[in-house]
């Protein structure tokens, strides 16, 4: 694809301009490192344009400080690009009240994550959503991946939605309009080494 040009034009009706706009549902997925990388890559884009992000972690402890997140959470704060809405379900959740979210399972914590993403698209909240590592609450059988599907199929506007993790279900998979598959070649851990600061967080 030189110069970001479409090998294939199709005959669907629209203009250029349309499908060139057309919100995207991406998925990132596969066993190698840099799913969630890439998508915070994306935010960083999506940033610079001015557009309003929501970043919602799936599985991430709360402990778990990535650098991504500091930096995007600057950046949304300074008033030049688009503002950064950061939840973690590692945290209980920013929505909910804090005894709530203390009874809360991962399942049922999962389960308020995507019904939160439920009403931000309805509104029209954010143009572009991360939701990382939200194919493991499908995989798991938490959050209805045909319910998925349909939700991010008939969402209002021009909303972005990029998924990572693991084991991507197929029905997503087959929604999906980019889908990257990480595999792994080599992995520093492979001979022992442990995650390191800059690299992995």
């Amino acid at each position: 694809m030189p110069k970001g040009q479409p090998s294939v034009v199709p005959d669907d009706g629209l203009t250029t301009r349309q499908r060139r706009n057309r919100p995207l549902l991406a998925v990132h997925t596969g066993v190698g490192k840099g799913k969630s990388t890439a998508a915070f890559g994306l935010a960083l884009r999506a940033w610079n344009q001015g557009w309003p992000i929501g970043v919602f972690q799936f599985v991430k402890s709360a402990k778990w400080r990535v650098g991504e997140e500091r930096a995007l959470r600057v950046l949304g704060a300074s008033g030049e690009g688009g503002a950064v809405t950061w939840h973690k379900m590692g945290e209980g959740w920013s929505w909910i009240q804090r005894d709530a979210r203390d009874a809360l399972s991962s399942e049922e914590a999962a389960r308020e994550g995507w019904e939160q993403v439920k009403r931000d698209l309805a509104a029209e909240t954010h143009r572009l959503y991360v939701l990382d590592e939200f194919t493991y609450p499908m995989h798991w059988g938490w959050v209805d991946t045909d319910e998925v599907v349909e939700v991010l199929r008939t969402r209002p506007g021009t909303q972005h939605v990029v998924i990572t993790g693991r084991n991507a279900p197929r029905a997503l998979i087959d929604a999906a309009d980019l889908v990257t598959e990480m595999t792994k070649v080599k992995h520093p851990m492979d001979a022992g080494q442990k995650g390191q600061r800059g690299i992995e967080w």
